[in-house]
């Protein structure tokens, strides 16, 4: 899994957030946090690992890849999960977010991903800070 950091843009305040996972800062004695563009990527992360269903107050939230597991490695697979993962960025990371590609590559079309399995990179921009990063799950 990789992500790239830019330089902090001047004049842009640096926000920090909570860390996901959730932690207390042993030497601060408060909550463990995150700069914004890591945060983002936490929540990035959140969004395409969660299948819908899993969070009581939220039950809408989350991609769904990991339904996919089971079904037949094709074009139509690579379709269907980028298809799911723009429709979940403009619905819970509109304007935190926005996604610039989603490559999904098998082990059909490239040796990287172990048999049966799918390499998904989301490629994206922090709205805020205008920087690019990109999030690889193997699914």
């Amino acid at each position: 899994m990789s992500t790239s950091s830019a330089p902090v843009l001047p004049g842009v305040t640096q926000a920090r957030n909570f860390a996901f996972p959730f932690a207390v800062d042993t030497l601060a004695q408060q909550t463990a946090s995150a700069a914004y563009t890591a945060h983002v990527d936490q929540m990035v992360r959140q969004l395409l690992l969660t299948s819908p269903g899993e969070r009581v107050n939220l039950p809408q939230f989350g991609c769904g890849l990991r339904a996919l597991v089971f079904s037949p490695v094709s074009d139509a697979l690579g379709a269907t999960v980028k298809l799911r993962v723009i429709q979940a960025f403009d619905q819970w990371l509109a304007g935190i977010a926005a996604v610039d590609d989603v490559e999904v590559s098998t082990a059909q079309e490239d040796p990287l991903p172990e048999p049966g399995t799918v390499a998904v990179t989301v490629s994206y921009t922090v709205v805020e800070t205008q920087t690019a990063s990109s999030v690889t799950l193997t699914v």
